[in-house]
């Protein structure tokens, strides 16, 4: 390119994108090595801990290779889906490995060999059914429709991918390493090494935070009767919430760029639109600080090119609307604050000109499905007046309406125009037909290329050029100067003008036409601000449902964009919540051979909805979709946890009969492994739930769902699940009473 050429890039997408994919990669990054610090701290060898996170690139390239056979792409869902895995994915290893070191240390086996293969054993099966109840809870995801299933099956392929392979890793790599890597009988440092000291301490204090629970599960297996209702009846209690938290189908997230759409007066000149539009450039310039401002590029009038203006997405009408898009350098305040306030002030400054904010970020763009705004409220009828009055009516209620902004009627009636009403004898005496008439008008306005096409041929380049008459533009100023324009064509001498053969009056009519189904309507858009879309829009239900019973016969009124697609996937997505649970509890009957104990491990969940309201609640967070994903991820592990705690209750009931002896001794082995499973998806989570970096705002409400549904969820499968296990499965003394029984006979 010649140096004088300067190419600068006015806006990129690619700049966001490339920020939220490489955040979410950070934050997996994160979670991996605190959920190896997590481990290694529990477990004390760097041996165990080396095997155990071997499990977690090589599952994540497991996925990606499936990914790749399968044609999908890396993207912020399907990265999502992997960050949110990695908490989980040593979940198999790490409990085999906590097995193997409990035979070992209990003496049970010498042989590390014989120790390996019976440590694998005896959580085989309860490993694969806690695989498989996680992989489960994604399966409804692929009975979903429309752009929900686009974006929700990537991330549930990416996380159960990556589970089979953990789980595959677990029985074959793992115990392989095992063998070769871990030393019997190994000891957990040097005493004087000071990790081992640390090390040595944390054990101490978690043997007796161990103590401290056995006490906990003791009294509340001991009191079940009261402690099971009591606990129902909060965990319900929390549910009670849920109105409180408010509704969204995606959180906003901030990428730096918003777009301001301008509507100065239907029919204006697009050079007083672009004069126009330099005042509230240099408004915007003024509001928002130099050293935040990066650049800002204005759109005026429709695209040259119908195909460009078939990919529009803002609603433009014609040579009175401007584009104005804004991009913000990094570190900037918050787009929203700026968004806020121009949205207040910019009426004040511009009286008579309508403004309204279109989607900037590509997901916002997406679930809108090309629409300008979240809220579509349309008009459909045969009568076009008496639909836009209606609308009239109709956006004058919804002004009222908390939170609803942006409001204007797409299709306005007040184009104005120039009727020329030729009149046909007095044109026929001249010598004209009307045709002769339109062309002459035709030329002046237009040129003559539509009714004459000339052509020019360059014969040294072999280029056409379009030859075009046309008046000039000063020529023609008035009505008046329209009027004196000469007709051509006629049999007398003299031309005659407009105004001897055809009247002019002005008049008015639609700037644009829209059609549904083949049907005219006309659109009604809004968006939300400072307060949740689900909200919004229940209050614009009521209000359309109100007019829906005053409707003339032939005219309907739907709320269509994405508030349609919201209540569709939430409704999708509920709906797989609950046939997840069915799922899962069919699947551990299958496993288990009984209907009751799947019932005793599925008590759990109750806690891990309301944990996840909790959470949700106190950071502030609005329910979203990808908030109910994490209830989905929540409904797994949590089953899982319980798996272990109740298989093991029941080889302990067949060995001596105690329902209260067997549900202590469940949850004080299983400690330590639901402890460190639960752990290492909570700190794995922490990076997503912190919504750091660009496009954070997206995943953060999955991470914080997680986090609150596993803390209560693992409180419930430690203390309610052996309660619930315990009145289930009969009334038998617990071990002190059958210890102080002992010791009364003895005595006798």
């Amino acid at each position: 390119m010649p140096p004088q050429l300067k190419i600068t890039p006015l806006a990129d997408q690619s700049v966001f994108v490339r920020g939220a994919i490489s955040g979410v990669v950070r934050e997996a990054l994160i979670a991996g090595c605190l959920t190896a610090v997590m481990i290694l701290l529990f477990i004390g060898s760097w041996r165990s801990t080396l095997i155990i996170a071997v499990s977690i690139p090589l599952s994540i390239l497991t996925s990606i290779i499936l990914f790749s056979l399968l044609h999908e792409t890396i993207n912020i869902m399907t990265l999502g889906g992997l960050a949110l895995a990695v908490g989980i994915l040593v979940d198999d290893a790490t409990v085999e490995i906590e097995n193997i070191n409990r035979i070992l240390e209990e003496g049970h086996e010498t042989n590390i060999k014989q120790a390996i293969l019976d440590g694998a054993q005896q959580i085989a099966i309860p490993a694969l059914v806690s695989t498989l109840c996680i992989c489960i809870v994604f399966m409804p995801l692929f009975l979903l429709g429309g752009v929900a299933r686009y974006l929700f099956v990537p991330l549930a392929e990416a996380v159960v991918f990556a589970m089979l392979a953990s789980y595959l890793l677990s029985r074959t790599l793992v115990p392989t390493m095992v063998m070769y890597m871990l030393r019997l009988n190994e000891d957990r440092g040097d005493a004087g090494n000071v990790f081992s000291r640390f090390q040595k301490a944390f054990e101490r204090r978690f043997e007796r935070l161990r103590g401290i629970y056995r006490d906990l599960l003791t009294r509340s297996v001991l009191h079940r009767r009261i402690f099971i209702p009591i606990f129902l009846v909060a965990c319900l209690s929390v549910l009670l919430l849920v109105p409180w938290l408010g509704r969204d189908f995606f959180p906003q997230s901030d990428s730096g760029q918003f777009i301001l759409h301008l509507r100065s007066k239907t029919g204006m000149r697009i050079e007083e639109t672009a004069r126009l539009s330099d005042l509230v450039e240099d408004f915007i310039r003024h509001e928002i600080p130099p050293a935040e401002m990066d650049n800002i590029l204005d759109n005026i009038g429709l695209p040259y090119s119908p195909f460009n203006t078939m990919h529009s997405t803002s609603g433009v009408l014609g040579a009175n609307d401007v584009d104005v898009l804004v991009s913000l350098r990094e570190n900037h305040h918050p787009t929203a604050d700026y968004v806020r306030t121009l949205r207040q002030r910019l009426p004040e400054e511009f009286p008579g000109v309508s403004f309204y904010f279109l989607p900037a970020d590509m997901v916002t763009q997406i679930v809108n499905f090309g629409l300008p705004s979240p809220i579509d409220v349309q008009i459909e009828g045969s009568n076009v007046q008496a639909s836009h009055q209606i609308a009239e009516k109709l956006m004058a209620e919804m002004h009222g309406v908390p939170g609803l902004t942006d409001l204007h009627i797409q299709q306005p009636l007040d184009y104005p125009t120039l009727e020329v009403e030729v009149d046909r004898t007095k044109a026929a005496q001249a010598g004209y037909t009307e045709q002769q008439v339109a062309q002459s008008a035709l030329n002046t306005l237009s040129g003559s290329f539509q009714v004459t096409p000339m052509f020019l041929v360059n014969w040294d380049n072999g280029v056409n050029y379009n030859l075009v008459v046309q008046t000039p533009q000063y020529r023609v100023q008035s009505v008046q100067d329209l009027q004196n324009v000469p007709i051509a064509g006629g049999r007398q001498g003299n031309p005659e003008i407009l105004a001897d053969v055809a009247s002019m009056k002005r008049s008015h009519e639609m700037a644009i036409l829209s059609h549904y189904n083949i049907r005219r309507v006309i659109d009604i858009y809004g968006s939300a601000q400072d307060r949740d879309l689900g909200a919004t829009s229940r209050d614009v239900e009521s209000i359309v449902n109100r007019y829906r019973k005053q409707l003339p016969r032939g005219t309907f009124i739907t709320i269509r964009g994405q508030v349609e697609t919201m209540h569709s996937s939430y409704i999708g997505l509920l709906a797989g919540l609950v046939a997840a649970i069915m799922l899962v509890y069919m699947l551990i009957v299958v496993n288990f051979q009984s209907w009751l104990d799947p019932f005793i491990i599925i008590t759990a969940l109750p806690a891990a909805m309301a944990g996840i309201v909790l959470m949700l609640f106190f950071t502030q967070t609005r329910l979203s979709v990808p908030a109910l994903m994490g209830a989905l991820m929540c409904v797994g592990v949590a089953t899982a946890n319980s798996i272990l705690v109740v298989s093991f209750a029941k080889e302990k009931l067949a060995e001596h009969g105690d329902a209260v002896k067997a549900a202590i001794e469940a949850g004080n082995t299983r400690f330590r492994p639901v402890i460190m499973i639960s752990l290492a998806m909570i700190i794995g989570m922490v990076p997503m739930a912190l919504g750091l970096g660009d496009g954070g705002e997206q995943n953060a409400p999955l991470g914080r769902a997680v986090i609150g549904g596993l803390l209560c969820a693992t409180m419930a499968t430690l203390v309610f699940v052996p309660s619930v296990f315990t009145l289930f499965h009969g009334k038998a003394k617990s071990p002190d009473t059958q210890r102080s029984a002992t010791q009364k006979s003895a005595e006798a």
